[in-house]
């Protein structure tokens, strides 16, 4: 890269954005990434060095410190744009939805939805979105969705409801900033090997053992824990983001899932019913009649499109 380029990065203290300040480092991109607390500052900013990285604090729930963080990143700017928006802070509260506090809902949407437009719209100047004229190229936004953003499991209802809902915004967003240049390029990764799932293996899920989802919730948690530490890695995920920000024309999707076939193609040729069965079956949510005994004759075949007689 013959000339550095910035880039905001949101929620960079481990995992998947810990790897995106790596991949985008090391290809010469100076990134503003934000954390939540003055020690996760203190250890990447050692890390990636001054003349790489510039740690922000804020959280994307805290209108203020947004604010503040677009003026210190406009301000060490000196007069140049952004490259890119990466909007990768987000959430995930497994809980069956039927008795999830409304509360552990309302906050993913905020996270995963409400903050990143937020956060899109306080840096969209930066990145050319705006009527001033600048001498730089416009920038592009690139979204951190999921496979969840198209296909809904059991216990992750309310974390699905804010991808679905951010597949949208950035679909909406991306033909709104069109008239600035400005793309917008959604990532869509599967489960990556990430330190989430060591919380996982110790999430609470005590609290809905006296209700019919118990044995179902523990035995998602179980598999979950295998699945992911079983992953690929978040290099992965970081190789799509520099696609979306360096490609000269990427797609609007780019997905980041283990086997094509299985984990994104196949559930979505099937009938949503099958779907729903084999989902069903793996959680154990089956009525108990319907998992001791097969189906009946015609059950499980194809359903007709919707409005066809």
């Amino acid at each position: 890269m013959s000339e550095k380029k910035f880039v905001v990065v949101t929620g960079v203290s481990t995992g998947i954005g810990y790897a995106l300040v790596e991949a985008l480092t090391a290809q010469g991109f100076h990134v503003f990434g934000s954390v939540r607390t003055p020690a996760d500052s203190e250890r990447l900013q050692a890390r990636f060095g001054a003349a790489s990285f510039t740690s922000l604090l804020f959280d994307v729930t805290d209108a203020a410190a947004v604010a503040e963080a677009v003026r210190e990143t406009e301000r060490r700017l000196g007069g140049a744009g952004l490259a890119g928006l990466v909007n990768n802070a987000g959430a995930a509260f497994p809980a069956p939805l039927l008795y999830q506090p409304i509360e552990e809902v309302r906050l993913q949407i905020e996270i995963n939805v409400i903050g990143q437009i937020a956060v899109t719209q306080a840096f969209a100047p930066l990145l050319g979105a705006s009527p001033a004229k600048r001498n730089e190229p416009p920038g592009r936004i690139v979204n951190m969705s999921s496979v969840a953003g198209s296909l809904a499991s059991p216990f992750l209802g309310a974390y699905a409801a804010s991808k679905h809902a951010l597949e949208g915004a950035s679909d909406a967003l991306r033909r709104e900033l069109m008239i600035f240049g400005v793309d917008v390029v959604v990532i869509e990764p599967g489960v990556i090997a990430t330190p989430i799932w060591d919380k996982a293996e110790n999430a609470d899920f005590g609290r809905y053992d006296s209700t019919v989802y118990g044995p179902s919730a523990r035995r998602l948690q179980k598999w979950a824990v295998e699945k992911g530490r079983l992953a690929p890695p978040p290099e992965r995920v970081a190789a799509a983001v520099l696609r979306a920000l360096t490609e000269k024309r990427p797609p609007a999707r780019i997905r980041v899932v283990p086997n094509y076939l299985l984990d994104w193609l196949l559930p979505r040729l099937l009938p949503a019913r099958l779907v729903d069965r084999i989902l069903a079956k793996r959680m154990g949510l089956l009525p108990p009649a319907e998992a001791f005994h097969p189906p009946l004759q015609g059950e499980g075949r194809p359903a007709k499109p919707d409005g066809v007689g």
